[in-house]
């Protein structure tokens, strides 16, 4: 007697289809750090430019699919939104890890400086910024962009979507404000990357941030683009709250960045 296989699933987890999206991401990712180790020697910039387009375009198409998914009625329920969870915290304890990369290098430097630097930390001769001036400002939209997601947050969970939307795109706004007057200080600084070990910290500890500002702006602006067509609900939301995550992240990242590098370091 033939046995009769049910196709229903009979668990609760979600099995995605098979895609060649994650090896292409790969093989973007990939030639990105070649490209960058080309830029870096003076060898061109098309393999760091085509491999970041293609990235971007892989990304692009491989959210879709997922904000797709997510509208489907019980596909992501509540054991696979744990498991999205689990994920997200995961992701965000190896960026920990990145930039504790970026502080171990500087507090080796700082406390124990060379002689090529005088010695001392700053390095002789070397004007550093004012951190009550341009980076206290930017210590400020930072926060307030942090309380305007959190409150958006809260919003969603209440049902309001109107006020989701405008407190979302606030935070939009100010996460661009930031990356310009990051870039206005750039613009400003006395001192250029290759000038001493002081200044390739600060610009990579710094430049990174700033990197981790534009990936969170762009997460809440398709937040923000998602709200407005009432994808979030206040119990499915999670693509929200990832967001929202990733830029209290951010927030926390730089409190460290400004007494460390600024204040500290000054």
């Amino acid at each position: 007697m033939e046995r009769k296989v049910s196709s229903e699933k009979n668990h609760p987890f979600h099995i995605v289809d098979p895609s060649i999206l994650p090896l292409l991401c790969s093989v973007a990712s990939f030639g990105a750090v070649v490209g960058i180790v080309f830029w870096a020697r003076d060898m061109g910039i098309y393999v760091l430019v085509g491999s970041m387009a293609a990235l971007t375009a892989v990304m692009y198409k491989w959210w879709s699919d997922v904000t797709s998914e997510s509208l489907v009625p019980g596909l992501h329920n509540d054991v696979v939104r744990t498991g999205f969870r689990y994920g997200m915290v995961l992701f965000i304890c190896s960026e920990v890890m990145f930039f504790v990369a970026f502080f171990w290098a500087y507090f080796d430097a700082a406390i124990g400086p060379m002689e090529s630097i005088g010695s001392v930390w700053p390095p002789k001769g070397l004007v550093t910024f004012n951190p009550y001036e341009l980076p206290l400002v930017n210590t400020v939209i930072l926060l307030l962009s942090g309380t305007t997601v959190t409150w958006a947050h809260h919003l969603i969970v209440e049902s309001d979507n109107k006020g989701a939307i405008q407190k979302t795109g606030i935070t939009v706004l100010l996460g661009m404000l930031f990356t310009c007057c990051q870039a206005f200080e750039y613009m400003h600084a006395p001192f250029s990357f290759g000038d001493n070990v002081y200044t390739s910290a600060f610009f990579l500890a710094t430049g990174f941030h700033g990197f981790h500002v534009i990936v969170g702006t762009i997460f809440l602006a398709v937040c923000f683009q998602r709200l407005r067509h009432n994808h979030f609900t206040k119990d499915d939301h999670f693509g929200f709250e990832a967001a929202a995550w990733y830029w209290h992240f951010v927030d926390v990242v730089w409190l460290f960045l400004f007494f460390a590098i600024y204040i500290w370091g000054r």
